[in-house]
């Protein structure tokens, strides 16, 4: 069956402006090259309802200037009071976050200010740095309430700043592999949606310039967000049938990073996004486990995105991604804070002898993933009194009641491993036994890559790559099946067994982009210290968002190479995550309630403050019983078993193609041409749009400056041998310093005892404050001046080493002669010296042989160059052929067709 030609659809809404009058706001929002327009109207008389009207037409340029002219005038006949005439510009704004009312009116979200974060293939991923929250009705119709200004501080506390992401052309709520996915889908399916489409809401706008016969077209397709993964899928509720799919933006919470690898000159784009659930949502203690509709907390799909930069498009470029979960144990279970203790106990809410919210999570994992579900436990086994083990047991018995019903061969995997008893070991290695399961989980699931194996691969197949799972089709591999990991507070020991199983999946992408000749990569290479260090940052501002604190304990740490500094800052931490539980946490679990739509203020109902808990605005079962209840045997979705391992989200079948929007376009129109929206030859750039994007670089960053490395990112590196110090914290000045004075009498590391004494598990900080490009910025270096002899001599290699020669020994005579010749013809070249040249030449270098230049141009040097003359033949040519370009052909003279017929005859005769 034909593939057809798709592309993503493009938001022509980038640019927006708020104009305001006293009865209306008119929202203008335009695509990047202002050539199409559309506008919002936004009634301002109305104290409490919401009233948005789109005319679903597109506008030109002077179209709209016409519009905005009519409304100035017609306002200022209609209004004589002095300051509410005409028409006057409120606010610049790049995309809508949405709508939202507590006790009074509406207020609008605009994103005011933006920072691109990462690009894969050409479609860019902001991220939001500044919003601005307008309140609609006008003040005339106003209706005061004593409560509403607290609701509006409540609202603002989520920081829409900190770690939101958005893209106008990229759907970041679904994993690449879907995405890509979509845009293959065979041709006859393509056509009946887009018929179906243009019968269900005809749009004579949409199909603008649409050819009716030809192959030209190219079918855009936009897919409905995963709303698990969106933060603003409430605030956009009342607006999203109302107005056309291009105002929706949709935002996602989480992280967001990109790397440069580059492999001898050839860039490849590291990227790791990392989507946090929008589903039972919360801080660390007030969330635990799971809701009555098996959303989990602190629930976080992390992707990495591996693609080589020097193929933009999706149809052509390589691209592999590989995807991991991780999340709180599925149970009922919660822990009391209000004991202040360290570690609260650890207690089990409601008995689940069924495992029935077990079984509503692993169904939508199957739904998203297919099969199998792999469950790595990291909790603790052995204790002496019965703590984190409560959980382990209970999700054995869920996984194991479950598993009775599924078919063998897609049944869950369980894997328990005590992370906690293997750190305090000396005897064992942690990391050792993590890449030993990281390599059995990667070949159950194998990975996405949308390029079949390379013929070098066929003819030299690797052990290890043959026993690779997953799925293998025409057009490449797919991920089935997912790795979800967790431990208590799926932060520090989570963050390092995902980094491991990244890292085992990522030596298996470069192999399968042919850049590696085995799956296979060590640690202590720049690949993967520049890994490590997008793992390290996309772990702390995980643990950030859920714990309050930066990640306690590294993959170095686990390594037993971090510094001796590293473990007071071990404690810092811990305390800093105490205190963000015990006295602020209770303040952003409301204002994330409120942001989420989870509480809704309204008149006659007790206040967000006042609530005791929010346990039932969480678990919607004690509210109200549900109608339809879920089989103790049968606990999967209808339809789901059928297509495993494959996941049901990306078959093709009527339920998920009713979730597209397909539209034709000619293939040069705006809404599908990526590399017009990526390289905007119509606009004037600048160079802080153009390189705002300030990636970490595998060469500049962590190769070795000494000249006569192997450039090669795959090399293994001594500790001394890198741009960057290993041993301690990228930003941090004082400590690389300290860390090159100390090296040689700083104490052995902390013993593993003392590395898990410290805090319970897990936390994260964002490196935005730290870096105020962007949290991929590259940190300034500063050299101690003290250390300047050290440094030169590990710098400074012997020639002989280098070059293979000694450049100490005498040189010989036809080198020195060689070398003269170069220096005079060097010299040769200043116009001011060439007294000095005609001395030498004369006098000194009469054995020299005189090189004469070899180019057309008289003067042809650095400076400048003088064009040769033209003779009047050639100018004669040059002018007939302009001529002729232009349409004006000179009639053909005797000795032309002579030559034409002595061609032919020796051409074909």
């Amino acid at each position: 069956m034909p593939v057809a030609a798709a592309a993503p659809l493009i938001s022509s809404v980038q640019k927006l402006v708020l104009y305001e009058t006293r009865a209306r706001y008119f929202l203008v929002g335009s695509n990047p090259a202002e050539t199409k327009y559309r506008v919002l109207k936004i009634d301002r008389t109305e104290p409490k309802d919401l009233v948005v009207i789109d005319d679903k037409h597109v506008y030109t340029q002077q179209e709209v200037r016409e519009l905005l002219g009519r409304l100035d005038l017609g306002n200022r006949t209609k209004m004589g009071q002095k300051g509410s005439s005409g028409l006057s510009r409120a606010v610049s704004a790049f995309g809508i976050v949405g709508f939202v009312r507590f006790l009074e009116g509406y207020y609008i979200v605009l994103i005011t200010k933006r920072r691109k974060m990462a690009d894969i293939g050409g479609h860019a991923i902001y991220k939001i740095e500044d919003t601005n929250m307008i309140y609609i009705p006008n003040d005339s119709v106003r209706v005061s309430h004593p409560d509403e200004a607290r609701y509006l501080r409540i609202f603002q506390n989520v920081d829409l700043s900190s770690n939101f992401y958005f893209s106008y052309s990229y759907d970041l709520s679904h994993s690449l592999q879907y995405n890509l996915t979509v845009l293959r889908m065979p041709l006859e399916i393509l056509k009946t949606e887009t018929t179906q489409t243009r019968q269900e809401s005809f749009d004579i706008f949409e199909d603008e310039g649409l050819p009716t016969q030809g192959g030209s077209g190219v079918f855009g397709i936009c897919s409905k967000p995963y709303k698990k993964y969106v933060w603003n899928a409430k605030l956009l509720e009342a607006v999203q049938s109302a107005v056309h799919r291009d105002w929706l933006l949709y935002i996602i919470h989480g992280f967001c990073g990109q790397s440069k690898l580059l492999i001898y000159g050839r860039p490849i784009y590291v990227t790791l996004i990392a989507r946090r659930s929008s589903k039972f949502a919360g801080t660390r203690f007030l969330k635990r486990g799971a809701n009555c509709e098996g959303d989990v907390a602190n629930e976080v799909e992390t992707e990495q995105i591996l693609y080589d930069a020097s193929v933009m498009s999706f149809s052509a470029g390589s691209y592999s991604s590989y995807v991991q979960v991780r999340g709180s144990v599925p149970l009922y279970w919660s822990q009391d804070i209000s004991t202040m203790m360290p570690k609260p106990p650890i207690t089990l809410d409601q008995a689940d002898p069924y495992a029935h919210v077990a079984a509503l999570h692993f169904d939508q994992m199957l739904q998203r993933f297919g099969s199998p579900i792999i469950i790595l436990n990291l909790v603790k086994e052995r204790e002496k009194r019965k703590h984190e083990r409560i959980l382990s047991e209970e999700l054995v018995a869920a996984v194991t009641y479950l598993n009775q019903f599924l078919p063998p061969e897609h049944a869950i995997i369980y894997i328990p491993w005590d992370m906690a008893k293997y750190t305090k070991s000396k005897l064992c290695n942690v990391l050792d036994r993590l890449n030993v399961i990281a390599e059995s989980v990667v070949k159950k699931t194998g990975f996405f890559v949308n390029r079949p194996d390379s013929y070098c691969s066929i003819l030299r197949p690797d052990e290890k790559w043959n026993e690779l799972g997953g799925c293998v089709v025409s057009t490449g591999r797919l991920q089935t099946g997912v790795l979800r990991t967790n431990c208590v507070d799926c932060l520090d020991r989570t963050n390092t067994a995902q980094f491991m199983v990244g890292k085992c999946a990522l030596a298996y992408q470069l192999y399968s982009l042919g850049l590696i000749d085995k799956p296979n990569l060590q640690f202590d290479t720049d690949a993967v210290r520049l890994f490590e260090e997008l793992y390290e940052d996309h772990g702390d501002t995980l643990s950030l968002q859920y714990g309050g604190s930066q990640l306690v304990h590294r993959v170095k740490t686990y390594r037993k190479i971090a510094p001796w500094t590293q473990h007071s800052k071990d404690i810092m931490q811990t305390l800093s995550r105490y205190y963000s539980n015990a006295f602020s946490d209770a303040d952003r679990q409301d204002s994330i309630n409120l942001f989420l739509g989870v509480f809704k203020p309204a008149e006659g109902k007790p206040h967000l403050w006042e609530l005791p808990t929010d346990f039932y605005l969480h678990h919607k079962n004690t509210l109200s019983l549900s109608q339809t209840r879920q089989s103790y045997t049968y606990w999967w979705t209808t339809g789901v078993l059928k297509h495993l391992p494959l996941p049901f989200d990306e078959v093709t079948c009527a339920e998920n193609r009713r979730k597209l929007t397909v539209k034709k376009f000619h293939k040069y129109e705006e809404e599908i041409d990526i590399h017009n929206e990526f390289f905007r030859p119509y606009e004037l750039s600048s160079f802080d749009e153009t390189f705002c994007l300030a990636m970490t670089n595998s060469t500049r960053d962590f190769m070795p400056k000494n000249v006569g490395i192997d450039p090669s990112p795959f090399t293994v590196r001594k500790p001394d041998e890198t741009g960057k110090s290993v041993l301690g914290n990228k930003n941090n000045r004082e400590e690389t310093v300290l860390q090159r004075k100390t090296a040689a009498s700083a104490p052995p590391p902390p013993s593993e005892e003392a590395v898990s004494s410290s805090s319970e598990d897990d936390s994260g900080t964002d490196k935005e404050d730290e870096g105020a490009v962007s949290q991929r910025s590259t940190p300034v270096k500063v050299t101690d001046t003290g250390d300047n002899t050290k440094i030169t001599e590990n710098v400074v290699q012997a020639t002989k080493d280098v070059y293979g020669v000694n450049l100490s020994d005498i040189p010989s005579e036809d080198d020195l002669a060689i070398y003269t010749r170069f220096v005079q013809l060097g010299q040769s070249q200043h116009k001011q010296d060439k007294g000095s040249q005609q001395f030498c030449s004369k006098h000194l270098l009469d054995k020299v042989i005189n090189l004469i230049p070899i180019s057309s141009f008289s003067q042809d040097n650095i400076y400048e160059v003088q064009p040769p003359r033209a003779d009047r033949k050639s100018i004669e040519i040059f002018h007939a052929h302009i001529q002729a370009g232009r349409g004006n052909m000179q009639p053909l003279g005797r000795d032309d067709f002579l030559m034409y017929r002595e061609y032919i005859r020796n051409r074909y005769m």
